[in-house]
């Protein structure tokens, strides 16, 4: 321990007779031997163990200033003390009084709390600390605080080890040039001076173990990452293999029913069938009731769409809190339970069409008269890309050979035609050839192995007609205008299988009751050698229904559920739902409907054929059995 902090500071108070001198070299005696010595009159010197202790010379008692024990100096550095002050002491001359003054608190009141209560007894009257080696703020050598100016500065070696300058040099000049604490090898000149006023080492380590386990983590997350880039890749990959099935699916199956066909045309055959006609159904189950969605006590729903991919079915209506969320969305409803489930907000205005494609991951595509044309996700509920139209969009329809593509039908016959990789705006516009009535319907055909015809492209159907826009090499489309008749026509409907497609007329003055007129799509060769065709349509079954049609309704052609190659014709009038049969052209059942049927779709989920019919507010849910 230093003897700058053990010594004991003397300042000359009062002056001593030479007749004093005998009770001062008593004193001496006392401190020499750590004792309590009597001097002249019974008065007592005692070395007392705190800082701020007066000794005095009066025969009187020694009082004690501080109230805790302060480390104080041994007999030996007591006794060294003294005896500096016996050359000055003269019998000629008076003697400055010893006295022990209180030295400033404030460093040794901070050694007080580093030691803490780990104290030792040297003897009886004198405690010494043991200075805790591991302080940040002391010398390793001389376990005292450096400095940060003087020869006890702090300085460091080439290890990092810091020590005051003059015990590290001191330390390497009379040891064998190693550290004192790591045993590396060091000399004076890789002392450095360390110019800081104060040292703290800041503890670090949690925050490098945290660091350590974020970096863990990341990789971690690198790793899942790629793995899920990875199963993305075979997702896609594995979903066009089942696209490209399901496309030989439904050509096989078109084959199968053409080859029912031309088998009851042979001589012997006990059905006959007229050219372009399918066979009839046999089977005697019909649908019935199965569920009834109460989908807006307000109505004005229009249209739904059934995704086969997620067993969803949505439909179209108006927001149900239209005070904080106005507009128009959809309503999911799960087939596989028949259980509805949420609203999606979607449109600003009324929907008028929607359309899902062959997209395994259920994106909905969506028409409305707001001027757009919206694609969202029922992964996520949200939507995800918005087309500007500009102009009112009256009906929409996927690509089926390249599922990039969408079209979108406007108010004045246009179709709008967008590609999925493209975010802005459209990639080509089809202009009308006639007149510019709204686009009613629009529905696309795959290119398939048919007879009748085996090339793909976009069915458009207005209010004045239809046209086939036949799709060439490198997107360019060939209009071809089917023969329909003139004026009142509201919807067209297709059957991608067998080629056939359903036309729905209003009542007119020659006709007043509702049409259905079944049609086969046909084409021929332009000239011998030309490579071009022309494609049209032949009347195949007429269907009447009720005598008024106040709305613009959609009809549906499809599929026998015994998938036996018939197809059903299932329209709707202000009163019921007509099911017939398109072979025979006769009426197989009548659905009873409390409000005109807007809508009609076919589906099949877990290998059960169901049918599902629309109003303002309900959906019914038909099973077939």
């Amino acid at each position: 321990m230093a003897q700058e902090e053990m010594e004991v500071d003397l300042q000359p108070v009062v002056a001593y007779s030479v007749e004093d001198l005998g009770t001062l070299s008593t004193e001496h005696t006392a401190l020499s031997s750590g004792a309590p010595a009597l001097g002249e009159g019974g008065g007592s010197v005692t070395v007392l163990p705190a800082d701020d202790a007066v000794v005095t010379p009066n025969a009187g008692t020694t009082r004690e200033a501080a109230a805790e024990p302060d480390p104080q100096p041994s007999p030996a550095l007591a006794l060294n003390g003294l005896q500096r002050l016996q050359g000055p002491l003269d019998p000629h001359r008076p003697l400055p009084v010893p006295q022990v003054t209180q030295r400033p608190r404030v460093r040794r009141a901070r050694r007080q709390q580093r030691i803490g209560g780990s104290q030792r007894t040297v003897s009886p009257s004198v405690p010494v600390a043991v200075l805790d080696e591991e302080e940040g703020d002391t010398c390793a050598i001389c376990f005292e605080q450096w400095t940060n100016a003087g020869d006890h500065r702090l300085s460091a070696l080439r290890c990092g080890h810091l020590f005051g300058y003059t015990c590290i040099e001191r330390w390497l000049k009379g040891q064998a040039g190693k550290c004192p604490q790591c045993n590396k090898k060091a000399k004076r000149s890789d002392i450095v001076i360390l110019y800081a006023r104060t040292l703290k080492a800041l503890d670090t380590s949690e925050q490098e173990r945290m660091k350590s386990s974020l970096e863990k983590e990341q990789l971690l997350r690198k790793q899942a990452e790629l793995e899920s880039a990875q199963s993305r890749l075979q997702l896609q990959v594995l979903t066009d293999e089942c696209s490209k099935l399901r496309k030989q699916v439904q050509e096989l199956k078109a084959l199968v029913a053409q080859h029912n066909v031309s088998a009851s045309q042979q001589p012997g055959s006990s059905r006959t069938f007229l050219p372009g006609s399918i066979p009839s159904s046999q089977s005697q189950r019909k649908y019935h009731l199965e569920k009834v969605f109460v989908v807006s006590q307000t109505g004005n729903c229009r249209v739904m769409a059934y995704c086969d991919s997620l067993s969803c079915l949505v439909v179209s209506q108006p927001s149900p809190q239209s005070t904080f969320i106005p507009g128009c969305g959809v309503k999911m409803m799960s087939v596989a339970n028949l259980k509805s489930s949420q609203y999606i907000p979607i449109h600003s205005k009324q929907i008028r069409g929607l359309a899902f494609g062959r997209r395994a991951d259920g994106l909905l595509l969506s028409a409305a008269l707001d001027n757009t044309l919206k694609l969202t996700s029922l992964a996520t509920n949200t939507v995800v890309q918005t087309y500007n139209t500009g102009r009112p969009v009256w009906s929409c329809c996927w690509c089926l050979d390249d599922t990039n593509y969408i079209y979108a039908g406007l108010v004045n016959g246009s179709i709008m035609i967008y590609d999925l990789r493209d975010t802005n705006s459209h990639v080509q516009e089809l202009v009308p050839q006639k007149s510019k009535c709204p686009m009613v319907s629009l529905s696309y055909l795959p290119r398939m192995a048919s007879a009748s015809l085996p090339y793909g492209g976009i069915l458009a159907g207005t209010l004045e007609g239809a046209c086939f826009w036949e799709q060439k090499a490198g997107n360019s489309y060939r209009p071809h205008h089917l023969p329909l008749e003139p004026g009142g026509c509201i919807d067209i409907q297709t059957e991608i299988n067998t080629r056939h497609c359903l036309a729905t007329y209003r009542p007119s003055k020659n006709n007043p009751c509702v049409r259905c007129v079944m049609m086969e799509l046909t084409s021929s060769p332009l000239t011998g050698a030309s490579e071009d065709v022309v494609c049209s349509s032949n009347p195949v079954q007429t269907f009447s229904a009720g005598p008024t049609c106040k709305l613009l309704t959609k009809n549906a052609i499809f599929q026998s559920p015994e998938e036996d190659g018939s197809v059903f014709v299932c329209a709707g009038d202000e009163a019921s739902n007509s099911l017939w049969d398109a072979g025979s052209g006769s009426l197989l059942q009548k659905l009873q409907a409390d409000l005109p049927v807007l809508d009609i779709c076919p589906l099949e989920v877990n290998q059960t054929h169901l049918l599902a019919t629309l109003t303002e507010k309900t959906v019914k849910i038909y099973k077939w059995q």
